[in-house]
């Protein structure tokens, strides 16, 4: 009874250790991409050769985009292009082959529930979300919040020539495992401001 009971034990700490250094991991690579995604703005901000409108934007999978600022969370999450699990790890996704903004179709944003969108479920209707990229700031107002099954991409679609703002998580927030339902926040332009 011991030997179980100490096995027990040392399975516990096995399973807090690796838990511990998943969180460490992704709390790190957040950082990370938080700091390449400021550094890319503060560069925006300095040099001169700006780019005008974000008609030609387009990053490359994998690659640090802008940010995501949600002032009701206070909160600063780095927008990095791709939503597999390394992206998804470094940050918030960008549905790839979704727009930009200015680009006047649907912008799709997708992040973990229980890393950066652990606090999505506090934002309401009317909330204010702003996505900061090297050609802009560009905010947006939440006007619908929606739970869909995990398998309905109905969501993801053209809403060309209007621009909206889709974002994405999986629900319900504090459910363990794969969550069956997707949360979805969808929100509309109110201001852009060009640098």
């Amino acid at each position: 009874m011991k030997k179980l009971a100490l096995l027990l034990v040392i399975c516990g700490i096995v399973f807090l250790s690796y838990g511990g250094y998943q969180w460490y991991q992704t709390t790190h690579a957040q950082k990370e991409s938080l700091a390449e995604a400021e550094k890319l703005l503060d560069e925006s901000h300095a040099t001169s050769a700006k780019q005008s409108s974000g008609t030609s934007f387009s990053p490359q999978n994998g690659e640090t985009s802008g940010i995501l600022h949600i002032p009701k969370l206070e909160a600063d999450l780095p927008i990095v292009e791709g939503t597999d699990e390394d992206d998804l790890e470094k940050g918030v996704g960008h549905y790839s082959g979704t727009a930009y903004p200015q680009q006047n179709d649907q912008i799709v944003l997708s992040g973990h529930r229980d890393t950066v969108f652990r606090r999505m479920g506090e934002l309401q209707i009317g909330d204010i979300l702003t996505v900061k990229l090297p050609y802009g700031d560009f905010s947006y107002e939440i006007v619908d919040t929606k739970v869909v099954p995990a398998d309905d991409l109905s969501v993801i679609a053209s809403t060309a020539p209007n621009e909206i703002l889709t974002v994405t998580t999986c629900y319900p927030f504090s459910y363990i495992g794969n969550a069956p339902d997707r949360y979805i926040i969808t929100a509309t332009p109110t201001k852009v401001q060009n640098k």
